[in-house]
């Protein structure tokens, strides 16, 4: 019996090519997940009625974006910065926490309905986002 190679010599460098295509395609596509972070957030400890800032940049001087209501939920996670250190959040005493998360707040990168920006970290809890079923994904 003569080896499968020989019999179809295009078969394997077509197929060798298919992975090679279907490889560099899967690794283009945008990861969803990620290691250091949730994939949505709910927004938290606002006030029913009140809202939460989108801001451009990560400060309380940068201009207003949109106005995120109390209850919202879907935010899309797009990324941290600040906030506490493993190292920091493990050996510091409460009240050295409290302290060193005003020196440096954590500010997190969200997509609310289409709109890209900032907001406090401290207003954000990690929540699914869930499609109402028969619907497609709700923010």
């Amino acid at each position: 019996m003569r080896p499968l190679r020989a019999a179809f010599p295009l078969v394997h460098g077509r197929c060798a090519l298919t992975v090679a295509v279907l490889a560099g395609a899967l690794l283009s596509l945008p990861a969803h997940a990620t290691a250091d972070g949730p994939d949505h957030y709910r927004v938290r400890s606002v006030s029913p009625g009140s809202h939460l800032n989108l801001r451009a940049e990560p400060s309380t001087s940068a201009p207003v974006l949109a106005r995120i209501p109390a209850d919202a939920t879907c935010l899309a996670s797009l990324g941290c910065r600040g906030g506490l250190t493993l190292q920091e959040f493990t050996t510091l005493s409460a009240a050295e926490q409290r302290r060193r998360a005003q020196e440096n707040p954590r500010w997190c990168k969200v997509d609310y309905r289409g709109t890209v920006g900032w907001v406090a970290g401290r207003y954000l809890a990690e929540a699914a986002c869930v499609a109402p079923s028969g619907a497609g994904r709700t923010r």
